[in-house]
């Protein structure tokens, strides 16, 4: 039984290698692009949260002010994906010198490789728990997409939508640099601590 377990543990590394090596050779020519976009995200510099920010709300701040229509929105964002998929590729080189990969670098591009293709990994395990979970337990799984997306729904009545989408873009752009100095941790044990706290009160009563 423990050398099936080591096998498949095995198997699953080697296939999890294999797709990131395929995702960095797909990502080669965003190299340079990715790595920058790293550093600003784990706020290699004290003014770069700020910087984000700042960004984040000028585009937010211009899309309401515009105001396009779902569709010109949608058209707008495939055509600069589209434009950035074709010009980062050849001008990145020159701008940032692809004659400076250092093995620094490249290490850490296998490392930010290694994170997307965990993470997607992940979500896909996800998705399969979730369609088990409807197969086993049809009643479990009604109640709990019903109640999720009636919740979602009444944050979303409540809330403007371009001002919701402004707060989860924010907090996802943040949310690198947050785990990176350790504000998440230092604040998910502080909670953890006092549920702690209120667990043995509520033991202390009962006693």
């Amino acid at each position: 039984m423990e050398n099936s377990d080591n096998t498949s543990a095995c198997g699953e590394f080697h296939v999890q290698a294999q797709e990131t090596a395929q995702l960095e050779e797909q990502l080669q020519g965003w190299g340079e692009v990715i790595l920058a976009g790293d550093r600003v995200l784990r706020w290699e510099k004290p003014w770069f949260p700020g910087a984000l920010m700042g960004a984040t709300t000028v585009l937010f701040l211009l899309i309401y002010y515009l105001d396009p229509s779902v569709l010109t929105g949608l058209s707008c964002t495939v055509m600069l994906l589209c434009l950035a998929d074709y010009l980062v590729p050849t001008l990145a080189p020159r701008v940032f010198g692809s004659n400076k990969w250092t093995t620094e670098q490249q290490q850490r591009f296998h490392e930010i490789c290694g994170n997307l293709v965990k993470t997607q990994r992940r979500i896909v395990g996800w998705w399969k728990r979730l369609c088990a979970l409807k197969e086993e337990k049809p009643k479990m799984y009604f109640a709990s997409v019903i109640s999720s997306l009636l919740a979602v729904a009444w944050i979303g009545q409540q809330v403007h939508n371009l001002f919701l989408t402004y707060l989860i873009v924010s907090f996802l752009l943040l949310l690198p640099g947050l785990n990176q100095h350790g504000v998440i941790s230092k604040y998910a044990s502080m909670a953890k601590r006092e549920i702690n706290k209120l667990l043995k009160q509520k033991e202390k009563k009962n006693e």
